[in-house]
């Protein structure tokens, strides 16, 4: 708990994830890469309950096992590729505030794909989410200027260039540039009632942790190898 806000982990892991198959229990240096997770959540200050939103056996089974509760399946209608970050967590705080009998202030996303996040990652987002009253807190890394959104270019179906953004153009020089920054999955704190009431994953007061250290967030299997070198 934190400023009298009860905070609830979420670990969202579905079966059926494309890039990689079962890519949340896929051994990690020996470990199913949910393992990560399970570990540093039992490390972290100010969380009265994590639990992870899963439609596969396999997958509780290893949650479990490393100490995350599964009270519950996510259902069909939830497990699908295109279902968004916001429908998974509205379930997963709903159920567990009605399994629970209390009221959850913060929802804090920890997805197992960012295996290299650390206790201080969360606990700074916890912190700022709670102390700012902020809808949301995200962390993030910054974008090299190389790949800044306003030199990107995109070719048409005729075979043109173009910038993808026409104030491109005008960049000479990359002081001109105002920095960006990429959401790198290693926590996202979010309040209760931006998440019921305004029905978003951001809502209109947010903030940021940014994280300069390399992190991957795991997508396919040559993300898998290129994590298990950092963390080895």
């Amino acid at each position: 708990m934190i400023q009298d806000k009860r905070v609830l982990v979420v670990v969202p892991a579905r079966g059926g994830s494309k890039g990689v198959k079962l890519k949340n229990i896929r051994p990690l240096n020996g470990r199913p890469l949910i393992h990560y997770t399970g570990e540093l959540v039992q490390k972290l200050q100010y969380v009265d309950r994590a639990v992870v939103s899963t439609d596969h056996v396999g997958i509780a089974a290893e949650a479990k096992a490393v100490g995350l509760d599964v009270p519950f399946y996510r259902p069909p209608e939830l497990s699908g590729d295109r279902v968004g970050d916001l429908e998974v967590l509205q379930h997963a705080l709903t159920e567990t505030e009605k399994i629970d009998g209390v009221t959850y202030g913060i929802v804090v996303m920890l997805q197992p794909t960012c295996p290299q996040r650390t206790i201080e990652h969360v606990t700074q987002t916890i912190e700022r989410c709670a102390e700012g009253d902020y809808d949301a807190v995200w962390t993030v890394s910054p974008t090299d200027l190389k790949y800044h959104p306003l030199k990107q270019l995109q070719i048409d179906s005729e075979g043109n260039l173009s910038h993808f953004d026409q104030r491109g153009r005008q960049i000479i020089a990359r002081q001109q540039l105002q920095p960006t920054y990429t959401r790198n999955g290693a926590a996202y704190a979010i309040s209760r009632a931006c998440l019921l009431e305004k029905k978003s994953i951001m809502g209109d007061k947010v903030s940021a942790v940014v994280i300069d250290e390399q992190l991957v967030s795991i997508d396919t299997l040559e993300d898998m190898q290129q994590v298990e070198r950092l963390v080895a």
